[in-house]
């Protein structure tokens, strides 16, 4: 996509302009598509949706230019995917199936893995996940076992208990190890686009059952380089919060011989917009090389005099006995629609392999004249 034509908003990915590409699929792929129908209904209201809920509406607009026996209309769908030009295309037509199909179960899942190969059906599968778990896990464990990449990366994304933009799974959230079969099946896949989705998903499992996740992964040291990856990035909330036994899993020991001889952040005062610079010095005091996991945590200050913190990486590395290193981080200090920041006090710690190591703070002020 080009500069001229890129959305400034996420949800203008689903704009006028894909609602014609989608428009124009389906009447290329078949006489019985109303696209006069379709662009009517996919327009009206869509400024106002984000860009799930034009997903949602999407589908619906499609319904109504679509023949109304499933399977005819089904056909037409996943005729339609190849042409499709954007992934949030593709998973606007995937949740045609989801919201029209879960009455021809083994139809629409067919589907699904057909139609995840142009975009992804992550979220179009959790509405049969969620009506039956067992029989959905199982039709996902085969999917794990498939050639496609895209194919098995569903398997793992679609079952995950915290998707994001996704509903929870009641059966998922009560137990959200259920799916531990197809992440076993694919912890030495070839395919990192589906490593990454396995370690997302163990991640997920972390927030919830962080015992569970420890003790599985501790069968699965065996030096595979691809399952070491996976490890690393499934334990990185476990990793953050110092948690001993991750840490170890990733051959990281909780003593740590180092000294620190600067530890800084400046400006100390600091306005929305305006970046900070977070330096540390570290000396090792070891006669051995360390592997030294450093992270920084930010207590962010919160309305009624709270704070909340919040750790960020900072690196990870060998550091040689008797010798020193020094880390910079900048940070931009700007909202976000997960973060707002309040005027006041903001203390900083530094913490090298689960232990804080130092203390510093800096100020949000609103007063322009500094």
């Amino acid at each position: 996509m080009s500069k001229k034509t890129k959305p400034s908003l996420l949800k203008d990915i689903l704009g006028p302009e894909s609602l014609t590409t989608i428009a124009n699929a389906g009447a290329s792929v078949s006489g019985r598509f109303d696209q006069g129908a379709f662009l009517s209904t996919a327009s009206e209201g869509l400024d106002e949706l984000s860009i799930m809920e034009r997903v949602r509406h999407i589908a619906d607009a499609l319904s109504a230019a679509l023949p109304n026996r499933y399977e005819h209309a089904l056909e037409i769908v996943r005729a339609m995917a190849p042409q499709l030009t954007h992934g949030f295309q593709a998973i606007a037509v995937t949740e045609f199936v989801a919201r029209h199909g879960l009455d021809d179960f083994d139809r629409s899942l067919n589907a699904l893995a057909d139609l995840t190969r142009f975009g992804s059906a992550e979220f179009a599968v959790r509405p049969f996940l969620a009506l039956d778990t067992e029989r959905t896990l199982a039709e996902m464990a085969r999917w794990a076992g498939s050639a496609d990449e895209h194919v098995r990366r569903l398997a793992s994304e679609g079952s995950r208990p915290r998707l994001p933009w996704a509903p929870r799974i009641p059966a998922l959230k009560t137990d959200p190890t259920l799916a531990a079969p197809i992440l076993e099946s694919l912890k030495v896949d070839p395919s990192a686009y589906v490593r990454k989705s396995v370690a997302n998903h163990l991640n997920d499992i972390a927030k919830d059952r962080p015992d569970w996740l420890l003790n599985r992964l501790a069968g699965w040291q065996n030096g595979e380089p691809r399952t070491a990856w996976i490890m690393r990035h499934a334990l990185r909330t476990l990793i953050k919060e110092g948690e001993p036994r991750a840490l170890a899993l990733i051959g990281i020991g909780q003593f740590v011989a180092v000294t620190i001889r600067d530890f800084s952040v400046e400006p100390h005062m600091v306005r929305l917009g305006e970046t900070i610079a977070i330096k540390a010095e570290l000396i090792s005091t070891s006669p051995d090389a360390q592997r030294l996991v450093v992270d920084y945590r930010v207590h962010y200050a919160r309305a009624g005099g709270k704070t909340a913190g919040k750790v960020f990486k900072l690196k990870t590395f060998d550091l040689p006995a008797g010798k020193a290193a020094t880390l910079v981080m900048r940070q931009t200090i700007r909202d976000f629609s997960t973060r707002r920041h309040y005027p006041g006090r903001h203390e900083v710690e530094l913490i090298v392999n689960g232990q804080t190591m130092a203390k510093i703070a800096f100020e949000i002020t609103t007063d322009t004249s500094i």
